[in-house]
């Protein structure tokens, strides 16, 4: 067994996010621009066959878990061939995917049949009129339809993610809390983060966790923070003392968990990352192009591991520098 991917700070790396493309069929307004979007060509993307490459040099030291992200995901054709090569890998204990649902009806048994077991879908609202001005476009019900159709396909595993924008989202937090309880779905709230590539972020403009839980206790009653089954999870979860259920919440700003971190992430044209944020990436496309060993891609990683930095500087006003990509183009 290979030495674990450890960096400078002491953290323990076994997680690893794999975008498998650019493109997004909807255009939510925190994250890219409604027109003029340029993706990246065909040839510049990693293949299925590069991507699977990939990953076997990676688990031998230590990755455990993989999720599959995008732009969105589904958009990449055959995407179940992807998760037929990489479930039954030894070493892998969770395979997950990020999706914003909308194609999720027609796949959802497929994916299952190839071996996916985790689901994560992105969905802010349950109200048409304010899903078309988030996104842009008019799917809801076509997301909703695939969530109940990945249950049926047997996802026990089902979260769903809502970033959390101040002055826009507040009217929607109990209702889809409330969807969530009936459908045993968590529900997990994303703190708006400076990703989005129109650069419209702004720090009064994030919907703080801890005024979500307020919300929430005043139409649910109490909640409880659960202790962390492991602590570099970056989702802080609560219980309703009612027995009702839990919900999640992703406090990149207020609670920033970079001191626990333990992802790495592949960009879908081949660019390893050690934080959504970083500045710098290193080119992994060209070893696999060229015909490197896998020692030889573990020697990369290792290395982008090691330089891997404290933690972004969100709330550092006078440090913090955005990532020169926007979220779509690094991957979630």
């Amino acid at each position: 067994m290979a030495r674990p991917l450890v960096d400078t700070f002491g953290r323990t790396h076994d997680n690893l996010r794999i975008s498998v493309t650019d493109r997004c069929n909807i255009r939510c307004f925190y994250c890219m621009p409604e027109d003029g979007v340029r993706f990246l060509p065909k040839p510049e993307i990693l293949t299925f066959e590069e991507i699977a490459r990939f990953a076997e040099a990676a688990i031998p030291l230590g990755i455990r878990k993989l999720r599959i992200t995008g732009g969105e995901p589904l958009v990449r054709r055959d995407l179940d061939r992807l998760i037929a090569k990489l479930a039954p890998l030894p070493g892998v204990e969770d395979l997950a995917l990020t999706t914003n649902g909308v194609l999720l009806a027609d796949q959802a048994e497929s994916l299952y049949a190839a071996g996916l077991r985790r689901l994560n879908v992105h969905l802010d609202t349950l109200d048409r009129e304010r899903f078309r001005s988030i996104t842009r476009r008019d799917d809801l019900p076509r997301v909703l339809s695939g969530i109940d159709a990945a249950q049926r396909a047997g996802f026990r595993s089902i979260k769903i993610n809502a970033v959390a924008v101040k002055d826009l989202v507040e009217p929607d937090i109990v209702p889809l809390v409330r969807y969530g309880l009936e459908r045993g779905i968590e529900i997990r709230f994303i703190e708006f983060m400076p990703l989005d590539a129109q650069g419209l972020w702004q720090r009064g403009r994030v919907l703080f966790a801890s005024e979500i839980v307020e919300l929430l206790e005043r139409e649910f009653g109490p909640l409880e923070e659960i202790p962390d089954a492991d602590p570099r999870a970056p989702a802080t979860e609560y219980r309703f003392l009612n027995g009702a259920g839990r919900v999640g919440f992703i406090s990149s700003v207020s609670r920033p968990f970079c001191l626990n971190c333990n992802r790495i992430r592949l960009t879908s044209d081949g660019k390893l990352r050690y934080c959504l944020f970083a500045i710098e990436e290193t080119d992994v496309k060209g070893l696999l192009r060229s015909g490197a060993s896998g020692s030889q891609i573990q020697e990369v990683i290792r290395a982008n591991v090691h330089a891997k930095w404290r933690g972004h500087e969100i709330n550092n006003t006078a440090q913090f520098v955005a990532p020169p990509r926007p979220m779509y183009s690094i991957g979630g």
